[in-house]
């Protein structure tokens, strides 16, 4: 069951760039499907320039964070650490993305810089577990 805890993170941290995408487009005048990111480059409201921002940085953010789950547990890293590093991680880029839209640029870091530490923490794990 804990594992599927950290599962499940993974799936939530995979639509999160989907829902700060929705709100890019959202926010602003009337969104264009036709070409979506040529009409997300000629934005300047700010709510939508920095939920895109969201975006991108939630992307940029997931790979390391799956693949840290996925080598802590073929290194048998305890199930309870790689679940509490995935929640912790999730909450963080969940309020990384709330801070980046309340445009908080300070706390964004702070809870960015934990969501790092997070992902490297699973990775420092498994490095540890399978020497």
């Amino acid at each position: 069951m804990t594992l599927a805890i950290a599962y499940w993170c993974v799936l939530i941290a995979a639509i999160l760039p989907l829902v700060w995408s929705w709100i890019a487009k959202s926010s602003g005048e009337k969104f264009d499907n036709r070409d979506p990111r040529e009409w997300l480059a000629r934005q300047h409201h700010p709510r939508s320039l920095r939920a895109n921002a969201a975006q991108q940085n939630a992307f940029e953010a997931f790979a390391p964070f799956a693949a840290g789950v996925v080598l802590a547990q073929l290194a048998n890293v305890d199930p309870g650490w790689i679940a509490s590093l995935s929640v912790v991680f999730v909450a963080a880029r969940i309020a990384h993305g709330l801070l980046y839209l309340g445009n908080k640029a300070t706390l964004r870091s702070l809870v960015w810089t934990l969501g790092f530490a997070c992902v490297a923490g699973l990775l420092v794990l498994a490095a540890l577990h399978a020497a």
